[in-house]
């Protein structure tokens, strides 16, 4: 008689057997203790890792968030700011947390660009991490200290080629999106600048104030203040229209750049390895929160509007970027030393 597949195995390979049987049960428990995980989640408070200073883009996007996300999770969030290497001191604090949704981490676009520019990074952004959703898109604005004297890129260009490599310009940081688009415009304005890497957004808008630095690209969310304090002077925007709190502000092809884009998002990602169930609750708590007219409203104050998603768009977004920045880098000639 036939033994059927189960009795050779177990015949024949008695150990094979025991260790096949150990990692069923083992699968099984896990399978069966994931839904009763995610039922419990969360029971205790969340730190959301903000991978650069207080008083930028991601950090003002996080604070706006925060409230929503409490009383839909029913719990606390401690939003712990963790700057350095252009976000990947934070991001690694995520990138080796446990992975059961407890620290999360809330990045902007740069986090595709690290691994197009740095072959020494700690992780890989596409296996130590499990995305939930993109947060947010905004354009991004090209500013000058007042007393610089142009008041559009044209004028910004004339004032470069009069004096090349006198004007500088401050980015949140080396290898940094602001840093690869503004070498790409400077490319293409036949400009030379000098680079000054700061440690975020806030520090980069707080030099070109301050006069250390004469042009910055920088979020809105980072710089509105500003510009209505009229400590800083906005020259054009990177994006395909102009800003309804900027109306007379050129977009960037309107000044003379048609094939300059200057976009930013911000989206939150947890640690690779979390179960499923627990990013689903995470993205679907994001999703109803971003319906929320009171944060469309702030974050629409900002110059920003709300995303949201699945988890998998956010995935594949990461997955075309990092192909994308890598070109750029290439072209640009950037990599971190």
């Amino acid at each position: 008689m036939k033994q059927d597949a189960m009795s050779a195995v177990r015949s024949a390979h008695p150990r094979t057997w025991r260790a096949w049987l150990l990692a069923f049960a083992v699968g099984l428990l896990a399978a069966l203790a994931t839904p009763a995980l995610a039922d419990k989640y969360p029971d205790r408070s969340i730190r959301l890792i903000v991978p650069l200073p207080p008083g930028g883009a991601v950090d003002i996007t996080a604070r706006l968030l925060q409230p929503l996300l409490e009383k839909s999770l029913g719990q606390s969030i401690v939003i712990d700011n963790r700057p350095g290497a252009s976000g990947i001191i934070g991001a690694n604090v995520v990138a080796t947390a446990q992975p059961d949704g407890y620290t999360l981490l809330m990045v902007p676009t740069t986090f595709t660009i690290n691994p197009a520019t740095n072959a020494n990074m700690p992780f890989d952004p596409l296996k130590a991490f499990a995305p939930v959703a993109v947060i947010g898109r905004n354009s991004l604005l090209f500013l000058v200290n007042p007393k610089v004297e142009a008041n559009n890129l044209p004028d910004f260009v004339k004032l470069a080629k009069a004096d090349p490599g006198k004007l500088n310009y401050a980015t949140p940081g080396a290898s940094s999106q602001a840093h690869l688009l503004l070498e790409l415009w400077s490319a293409q304005a036949g400009i030379k600048m000098q680079h000054v890497p700061y440690r975020g957004g806030a520090p980069a808008v707080r030099a070109v104030v301050a006069g250390e630095a004469q042009l910055t690209l920088i979020s809105p969310l980072a710089s509105l203040p500003q510009i209505e304090a009229k400590k800083l002077k906005a020259l054009a925007t990177g994006g395909p229209v102009r800003e309804a709190q900027l109306p007379n502000v050129q977009t960037a092809a309107e000044a003379g750049f048609p094939k300059f884009a200057g976009l930013q998002w911000i989206g939150l990602l947890t640690t690779g390895g979390t179960p499923k169930a627990i990013v689903e609750r995470l993205n679907a708590e994001v999703n109803r929160a971003l319906k929320d007219k009171g944060l469309q409203a702030k974050f629409a104050e900002q110059g920003m509007s709300t995303a949201g998603g699945s988890a998998e768009e956010f995935r594949a977004l990461i997955a075309t970027e990092i192909k994308q920045w890598t070109d750029v880098a290439r072209m640009a000639q950037i990599k971190v030393k």
